[in-house]
């Protein structure tokens, strides 16, 4: 996306696109390492509860944060 500067008329690309689409990524790796740590820490009941087996959890948790 490019912004035209009104002084000069020019285009210039949009460091404001960028920067939010680094904090959105930033916030989702975030969210996503705590759902599996929480994941973890969840007894077997309350996993069967929410219809996922312990050795699925298990797997999820371990990926690191960066993969969905």
């Amino acid at each position: 996306m490019t912004i035209l500067n009104k002084s000069t008329k020019t285009a210039r690309p949009s460091r404001l696109l960028s920067l939010s689409h680094v904090r959105e990524g930033l916030a989702n790796w975030s969210r996503r390492a705590r759902s599996r740590k929480e994941l973890m820490n969840l007894s077997d009941r309350c996993l069967n509860d929410i219809g996922i087996a312990r050795h699925s959890s298990g797997l999820k948790s371990c990926k690191p944060f960066w993969m969905a």
